[in-house]
């Protein structure tokens, strides 16, 4: 089954993560996992530019390591960036000790307060020993912008559908995901804006 809102069993079940920001602003939280990529990070920085809009890229360590001219530049952007892991564990999967060994060596190049477990996937131990280092963020929609199989315009259709105030949206600036995400994005982006949000980047500290 496709989820495109995250369940709400799934919310309860981790109440310490962040899913959403606050629902009493028009404002969108685009997020973008897994790169930098070149060519492809390049491309999503300029289309964020044409539109005037802020996200959150969340940086895998390795790909950070391999390009950090490309890390340097969705800061130099006015982006937030935030730790995505160094290998792309599956935390399900991943003993504590080795999860957080690999956040750690991520870390060291990322240095960022946000965190976000790839595939979504983190115990309640790697949870609890994380949410007390960073903001761990999830997202309430997700584009499915990786999921080949499925046609760009159900994409752009179902996260259109599923967005609302303080959503935290997330494509991914990958190879794999960049036929249906460069699709999706500037529609996205143009939908939204002509209905009066803004699309603002995810800070390190939390309002207050």
């Amino acid at each position: 089954m496709i989820y495109w809102e995250t369940p709400r069993f799934i919310i309860k079940f981790f109440k310490n993560l962040e899913w959403h920001c606050n629902r009493s602003e028009k404002k969108i939280y685009m997020t973008f996992d897994d790169g930098p990529t070149p060519e492809i990070t390049e491309k999503v920085l300029d289309i964020l530019d044409e539109y005037g809009a802020k996200a959150t890229f969340f940086c895998l360590g390795r790909n950070v390591d391999r390009h950090p001219e490309l890390f340097e530049l969705i800061k130099q952007k006015g982006h937030s960036v935030g730790n995505h892991s160094y290998s792309h564990l599956k935390g399900w999967r991943t003993s504590l000790k080795t999860y957080i060994q690999d956040v750690n060596l991520a870390q060291l190049l990322v240095q960022s307060k946000l965190f976000r477990p790839p595939y979504g996937r983190i115990s309640r131990a790697q949870a609890k020993y994380l949410g007390k280092l960073y903001r761990i963020i999830m997202w309430d929609v997700l584009t499915h912008d990786y999921n080949q199989r499925l046609p760009r315009k159900i994409c752009l259709r179902n996260a259109i559908r599923s967005t609302r105030n303080g959503t935290i949206i997330v494509f991914h600036d990958s190879v794999k995901a960049s036929e249906n995400m460069f699709f999706v994005l500037p529609r996205y982006l143009e939908h939204f804006i002509a209905k009066g949000y803004k699309f603002a980047r995810i800070e390190w500290e939390k309002d207050t």
